[in-house]
């Protein structure tokens, strides 16, 4: 079991330790629904050290990445970050990931915890190009500041104009007295704020000063579980859940990611033409109307009973008060406002389908 940087730091706070992506990390400090709500309506801090950190270096750099990546990387600028994913060869996808254009010829691919060593193999076997990577996943921290406080919680430690920088905008510059700090106008929770990457030395000096800029503002340290239910209330996907090897990116809703008309890239045939001969199944979002929690692997039916599909993630959401859902649905059933079913212990539980996101804001 690895540890971050700051896992002493969460054992001392109270956290309630799980192991995650062959982690030890905070799960809790004081309750899911408490932190979820502190992170929508001011500011929370998550320490995701955990994710990996690769950098594609050299002249051809950029090929490489726009060849195992479905997003148009040619799109991008310094200081720009695109959302994307890895198609895996076979139609599914290997993982999701950020990508950060530094520079012409150097780029960061962020990606899943879970993945890491997955990732780097497949992007290594696609290296024909004159590139190197650099794996920094063991020696970068990153901390995610989320909520719509956190733009003033933070500015007094840095030069960086936090409340000019826009979304999925990145910059790199002194932090907490700590220099090439990459500063990120990103986060996985749709409340605003930023993620913050360095390296693991400066770890606690980074979170102490965090801790005391922000105190103002009732700044309060954040579980994996909140970041969860967070994310499911803005229909983010989550590997491993809705989104796998088995899935393609157009059936998951990913479609604005996938650059079809862009040069090639693995699997672009593949998914032109599954584009073209249309899907048989899409994830949907939905929301129950009678009393129930949707869980990961619960069937979908239709009023029959018949089996049209999979629950993916599921939970009760703490800004709705109320049971939503995501999950894969042969089509049409996926049209906003159709009834669907999903089986709970044999019992058949209405639910509708909705259009993302869950919380509006």
């Amino acid at each position: 079991m690895k540890n971050t940087a700051l896992t002493d730091k969460h054992i001392e706070l109270g956290a309630k330790m799980v192991p995650f992506a062959g982690y030890n990390m905070p799960v809790q400090y004081t309750g899911v629904n408490q932190e979820h709500i502190h992170v929508r309506s001011a500011v929370g801090v998550f320490d995701v050290s955990h994710m990996g950190e690769f950098y594609v270096r050299g002249e051809e750099a950029e090929q490489l990445v726009q060849k195992v990546t479905t997003n148009d990387v040619s799109q991008l600028f310094d200081g720009k970050i695109q959302y994307s994913c890895l198609p895996n060869g076979k139609g599914g996808i290997v993982d999701d990931l950020l990508v950060y254009r530094i520079s012409s010829q150097e780029f960061l691919l962020v990606v899943n915890a879970s993945n890491i060593e997955k990732d780097w193999n497949w992007i290594s076997s696609q290296n024909t190009f004159k590139a190197t990577m650099e794996n920094k996943s063991d020696e970068l921290s990153l901390l995610a500041i989320q909520g719509p406080k956190a733009t003033v919680a933070l500015q007094s430690l840095t030069d960086i104009n936090l409340k000019e920088m826009e979304y999925y905008t990145f910059k790199i510059g002194s932090f907490a007295g700590i220099d090439n700090v990459i500063v990120s106008a990103t986060g996985y929770t749709g409340a605003g704020g930023f993620e913050i990457y360095f390296p693991n030395e400066n770890a606690n000096d980074i979170w102490n000063a965090v801790f005391e800029a922000g105190a103002s503002n009732d700044i309060q340290p954040i579980g994996l579980a909140a970041r969860d239910t967070l994310r499911l209330e803005m229909g983010f996907c989550l590997y491993g859940n809705d989104i796998d090897d088995s899935t393609s990116p157009l059936e998951a809703g990913l479609g604005w990611i996938t650059k079809l008309n862009k040069g090639e890239f693995i699997d672009k045939d593949y998914l032109a033409n599954q584009k073209e001969a249309g899907l048989s199944r899409r994830l949907c979002a939905f929301e129950m109307v009678d009393k129930g929690i949707p869980r990961q692997g619960y069937p979908i039916v239709d009023a029959e009973g018949n089996e049209i599909g999979v629950v993916t993630s599921g939970t009760m959401s703490p800004s709705l008060k109320m049971a939503i859902g995501l999950g894969y649905v042969n089509l049409p059933t996926n049209k906003v406002g159709n009834e669907i079913f999903i089986s709970v212990r044999n019992k058949s539980l209405k639910a509708s389908v909705v259009k993302l996101p869950f919380y509006k804001g």
